[in-house]
């Protein structure tokens, strides 16, 4: 695939950040941001409907060679996508023949995106994003204690023999991994030793820096009154 040119819809420390973060590792600077004002409701316009009917973050613009546009609008996919699309880079253990170090490596990367993804979201929600009335307190204590007792030793095990998640070396799962262990740590999960080093180590990256430079413009709480309460279905 002869790729000419990316383009990111972003918000900031949402799942979009974990692309953006990987987009930096491959190309610097060299791609295309456009913020989506998701507590504005600007995911729910029909314009960005057509981009994305899923109405959030992320999706990715890709413009081929041929002129030619596509979007993705699963992050996960589109780390691995990206991963295996500039392999010079070394981000992803090669696509092809089997190793065992591409199945784990797809293995952490899709834990990370869908399993740990969804339970954290489930948290998100009934905490900060759904109305008061429709906040289920039992839902996000029964995934507080899943990820505790479930999620946390598996990953503990990992990162307390190796820098990374999935051994010494920086792969595209440590943008899911890393990603999903800072927004688990906003909900006083993953607050191990173990996992504040973690995050000290990908923190020190300067793509890191780079996707994450915008997070001060994120918060957790949807303040009253903005357009995305009015449409938010889950």
């Amino acid at each position: 695939m002869d790729i000419a040119r990316l383009k990111l819809y972003h918000y900031p420390s949402t799942r979009s950040a974990r692309v953006k973060w990987l987009l930096h590792e491959l190309l610097g600077d060299d791609f295309d941001v456009e913020v989506v004002s998701l507590y504005d409701g600007v995911q729910y316009q029909a314009d960005y409907l057509r981009k994305n009917p899923n109405h959030a973050v992320p999706t990715l613009e890709i413009t081929l060679a041929s002129g030619e546009t596509m979007h993705m609008i699963e992050s996960g996919a589109m780390i691995s996508l990206l991963a295996d699309a500039f392999p010079d880079k070394g981000l992803a253990p090669p696509a092809g023949e089997f190793s065992a170090a591409r199945a784990d490596y797809l293995q952490m990367l899709h834990f990370g995106a869908s399993w740990m993804d969804m339970m954290l979201w489930q948290i998100r929600i009934h905490t900060h994003i759904l109305p008061e009335e429709e906040r289920d307190a039992r839902t996000v204590t029964r995934y507080e204690k899943k990820f505790a007792d479930e999620v946390e030793p598996q990953l503990l095990t990992r990162l307390e023999s190796s820098d990374n998640i999935c051994g010494d070396t920086f792969t595209a799962a440590d943008c899911v991994m890393g990603h999903n262990v800072a927004w688990a740590r906003r909900y006083g999960l993953c607050t191990a030793r173990t996992f504040r080093q973690y995050l000290s180590r990908l923190s020190k990256r300067p793509a890191f820096i780079s996707a994450f430079a915008d997070a001060h413009e994120f918060t957790l709480e949807v303040p009253d009154g903005r357009p995305v309460k009015e449409h938010f279905t889950g």
